[in-house]
């Protein structure tokens, strides 16, 4: 056959290690055969040396170095090309959209995450210790800080006459206090939600008030029924109550949790695309992945404007939101091949529905993260 492959002469793949016959999958092979056609295994029956193991550790590094560095000069200075080439079947010379897009957001937000001081949070905390004193004075709420914390005091100084509302607080927290076995029968008839979210107001102000630790102190104090509904409430008030004191943590928490809040809703984003070209010839599929590499682009510009900021203390996060939306722009008319007042139109268009469906993902996530922190 004049279609085989040269072979190389050093390492595994020498000719004397070469065999007729695959050792992953019994496929019959020839000589000159350096890998199986039919499950890509390497020909060789050389036993798997320490030296051999590296090369091919390495190799393989430097294989995806090489896709990482093609994927992100056609990214970078090509708008369009690279999703036009991976739908076409050019994909062995790109990395995965979907994977490079996963790495980008784990990147970005661990940076954020280390690289982010969010324990002023707890400062503005009203049930922890950097308050001096909370009370009401003559029907006024009246709150005291630290001299340290003026701009908080001055916030609080701020805020009109709130007594009223204190009192209604500190009255309904009084009643409910004094009796929880009344409280809770008194809205054992309510609705479902109704009643799930007063038991969850209710085991708050035990787990904040009376030091409760755990659900199974309920039954023994206070003779409340173990049941699912309960223990439910009872954790949800228990993520608030840690919401509360530890804001910092939560933050911390949620942002490490973002980069999955992202594929979220990208994949129902897709679906808009699709609609607004639904007379292109491209599928559902071929929009994902086009969306896939315009995320992708976003999140390696802001992680040079967070670096940039980083480094010379400016924020360039403007300037790098202005080079996405005119790359955007022109990655759209490339790609689906329309002139400016179409892609005009359905830029504006797609663009208020990603705001949209981000804000509506981050709030739902956020939620989440609350009931489950």
């Amino acid at each position: 056959m004049t279609n085989k492959p040269t072979i190389p002469s050093a390492g595994r793949y020498k000719l004397q290690y070469r065999g007729t016959e695959c050792t992953n999958c019994g496929h019959p092979l020839d000589m000159s055969d350096k890998f199986c056609p039919n499950c890509s295994q390497a020909n060789s029956t050389k036993k798997l040396s320490l030296k051999d193991f590296f090369d091919e550790f390495f190799s393989s590094i430097i294989s995806y170095d090489s896709k990482l560095f093609n994927t992100l000069s056609v990214m970078l200075w090509r708008p369009g090309k690279i999703t036009r080439d991976y739908i076409n079947g050019k994909r062995v010379s790109y990395t995965n959209p979907f994977r490079f897009l996963l790495s980008l957001t784990i990147i970005y937000f661990l940076m954020m995450t280390v690289g982010g001081d969010f324990s002023g949070l707890d400062r503005i905390n009203l049930d922890g210790n950097e308050l001096n004193d909370i009370k009401v004075k003559e029907g006024i709420l009246d709150i005291t800080v630290k001299d340290e914390d003026a701009d908080v005091q001055a916030i609080l100084d701020s805020v009109p006459d709130l007594g009223f509302i204190a009192n209604a607080i500190a009255r309904k927290d009084s009643i409910m206090l004094a009796d929880p076995n009344a409280h809770y029968d008194s809205i054992a008839q309510e609705g479902f939600l109704t009643r799930f979210f007063e038991k969850r107001e209710l085991f708050g102000l035990l787990l904040d008030k009376e030091k409760i630790v755990g659900y199974t102190d309920l039954k023994p104090k206070y003779k409340i029924p173990d049941s699912r509904e309960n223990q439910a409430s009872f954790n949800v008030a228990r993520s608030f109550s840690r919401v509360k004191k530890e804001p910092s943590a939560f933050i911390t928490s949620s942002i490490s949790r973002l980069p999955f809040a992202i594929f979220f809703f990208l994949p129902l984003f897709a679906l808009f695309i699709w609609l607004a070209y639904i007379r292109k010839k491209y599928n559902y599929t071929d929009h994902l992945v086009f969306s896939f590499h315009n995320t992708s682009l976003l999140f390696i510009l802001l992680i040079i404007s967070y670096l940039i900021d980083s480094i010379f203390d400016i924020d360039s996060s403007w300037f790098f939101l202005l080079v996405f939306l005119i790359y955007l722009f022109i990655g759209m008319k490339r790609f689906y091949g329309q002139g400016i007042f179409k892609t005009s139109i359905k830029y504006v268009f797609l663009n208020m529905i990603f705001f949209i469906l981000a804000m509506f993902s981050m709030l739902i996530f956020f939620a989440g993260n609350i009931f489950t922190f």
